[in-house]
Parts: C-alpha cells; structure tokens; sequence
C-alpha cells in the first residue's frame, strides 16, 4: 500500500475544503493552523516536513478544535517544546491524548504503525510512553464505543474507502462527505 502526501491532502481538501474553507498544505520545520486572513482567504492545517503522521497528526486537532477555537491561530493554544518540566508535561499530554487517539484510529484507516509522540525528547522530566500510550488506546476505544467527532468520522471513513477497500479519491470523499451531509451547520 502507497502512502501518497498527495492523497490524504486531496482526501483532506475534497472532505473540508467545500463546506469547512480549509486545506491541508505540506509545511516546513513545525506544523501550523492558520485562519482565513486578508492575505489568504481559506484556513490552513500546516504539517511538518512533508510526513505522512505529521499531517494525520494536525488532522487530529483540526478535528477536534470547535468552531470558535478554528477562528484562532494554532487554535489558541499553548505549545511548549522540549524541555518541559513533569508538571508541564503531564498538561501537554492531557491536551494530547484525544487528538492521539483519533490520530491512532486514522492510522489504522490508512494500515500505517503508530506511534504515541511524548514530545519532550531533552526535557528533564521522565515520561511513561507505555502509560501514556495506554491512556491514547483507551481514548480511542471510547471513540470507537461512543463515536467520533463528526469531521474524523468522515475523514476515516474516506481513508478506510480509500486505502482498505482500493476506491479511487472521488469515491473516498463521497464516502466521508455522506457522513457530513447530515449535519446542517459545519462544527
């Protein structure tokens, strides 16, 4: 199976782009939501370095972000890199676990591994991967229980149309667009 940037970006677009005026765009050193401004009049999901995970991984939080938070560079929220202290750490990865949990089920949609990010590879602060992944497991099994959001249902629904079973990308989109037409109002 071929993992084209191509393909989730098209998948991406043809979902949201119509409906939601965003598009996912290949980035540089660090990923980025950018809101519709004067320069530029759609939003934009950035990924970093072109990687496949890194764009599933902004998908995530794209998803998840309500309406309000997308009207925010970045959504509003803090970041803080490397280096984090136990405390801030621990905030970093409650804010992380449900954007890794759909992240992991849009993973197994497209049959890619995945792997948890800690994101604290020089902080002084000791992390649990195993805990942490288990925390993202689980979270992706409520999702799965209790449903998705509906922008990643439609989103996995396009990848597991497009990657399980072989549909070419017009399909795909038609099958995640079906899951988006009930609703009345983007959210």
């Amino acid at each position: 199976m071929t993992h084209r940037l191509e393909d989730v970006i098209a998948l991406f677009d043809g979902l949201f782009q119509p409906d939601y005026n965003t598009c996912l765009n290949r980035g540089g050193e660090e990923p980025l939501y950018l809101p519709a401004d004067d320069s530029t009049p759609f939003h934009r999901v950035i990924f970093a370095h072109g990687f496949y995970a890194s764009a599933l991984h902004e998908i995530s939080h794209w998803c998840i972000a309500g309406a309000r938070r997308r009207q925010w560079e970045d959504y509003g929220y803090w970041y803080l890199p490397d280096g984090r202290d136990a405390a801030e750490q621990r905030d970093f990865e409650g804010v992380e676990v449900a954007p890794q949990a759909l992240e992991l089920l849009f993973s197994r949609a497209c049959g890619l591994p995945f792997n948890v990010s800690v994101d604290n590879l020089g902080g002084e602060a000791e992390v649990d991967r195993d805990a942490f992944r288990a925390r993202v497991e689980a979270r992706a099994d409520r999702y799965l229980r209790d449903g998705l959001p509906v922008r990643a249902a439609a989103l996995e629904r396009a990848l597991q149309t497009f990657y399980h079973q072989g549909a070419d990308l017009e399909h795909a989109v038609a099958a995640g667009r079906a899951i988006l037409a009930p609703a009345s109002m983007p959210s």
